[in-house]
C-alpha cells in the first residue's frame, strides 16, 4: 500500500509552529503544530475538543469565513489542520493569530456546548481552550518566517 504523504515527514524535526502541509489547487492545508510530536506532551481530549469549538467558531465568523473550509484536530494530539481556499500563508497566519488572541480574550459561553449542538457536549472547558490558545500564540510570536522552513513540506 502506498504511504500517504503526511507520513513521509520526519516528525522528529517538527516543533510548534505554522506550516504549509499541502496545496491542492486553490486549497491550502496548514499544519498548526501546537506541540512537539513524540515528546510525551500531548493535548488531552478536553483541551483539543475545546480549542476546536472556539477556534472553528472564530475562524468561521471572521472576515475570511467564506475561505475557511475546515478546522479540526490532529489525531496525534499535537495540533490542528486548517484548510483555506485562495489564502496566502501570510494572510492565514495573521488570521490565526488574530483568532487566537480573540479566543484568549473571549468572555462568552463556550460555542456549541449544548447536547443538541455537540456529540460530547460535556467535554468542553473554556479555560482549557484559553490556556492552549495562549500557549500556541506565544509559540508563534516572532515565528513569522514559517514559509522559509524547507524541511517541512508534503508537496
Amino acid at each position: 500500500m502506498k504511504k500517504i504523504t503526511s507520513f513521509t515527514v520526519d516528525h522528529d524535526t517538527i516543533t510548534p509552529g505554522f506550516y504549509i502541509s499541502r496545496i491542492d489547487g486553490d486549497v491550502t492545508t496548514f499544519d498548526l503544530r501546537t506541540r512537539t510530536p513524540n515528546a510525551g506532551d500531548y493535548m488531552d481530549n478536553l483541551t483539543m475538543h475545546s480549542v476546536e469549538h472556539v477556534l472553528a467558531t472564530l475562524l468561521r465568523n471572521s472576515e475570511a469565513s467564506e475561505r475557511v473550509i475546515y478546522f479540526g484536530p490532529m489525531g496525534c494530539q499535537t495540533g490542528f489542520y486548517l484548510l483555506m481556499r485562495d489564502t496566502s500563508p501570510a494572510d492565514a497566519f495573521a488570521l490565526l493569530c488574530s483568532c487566537l488572541a480573540d479566543a484568549i480574550a473571549y468572555e462568552g459561553e463556550m460555542p456549541g456546548n449544548k447536547r443538541k449542538e455537540c456529540g460530547n457536549y460535556q467535554n468542553l472547558d473554556m479555560s482549557a481552550a484559553k490556556i492552549e490558545c495562549k500557549r500556541y500564540l506565544d509559540a508563534l510570536v516572532g515565528n513569522e518566517k514559517f514559509s522559509e522552513r524547507k524541511d517541512f513540506s508534503y508537496e
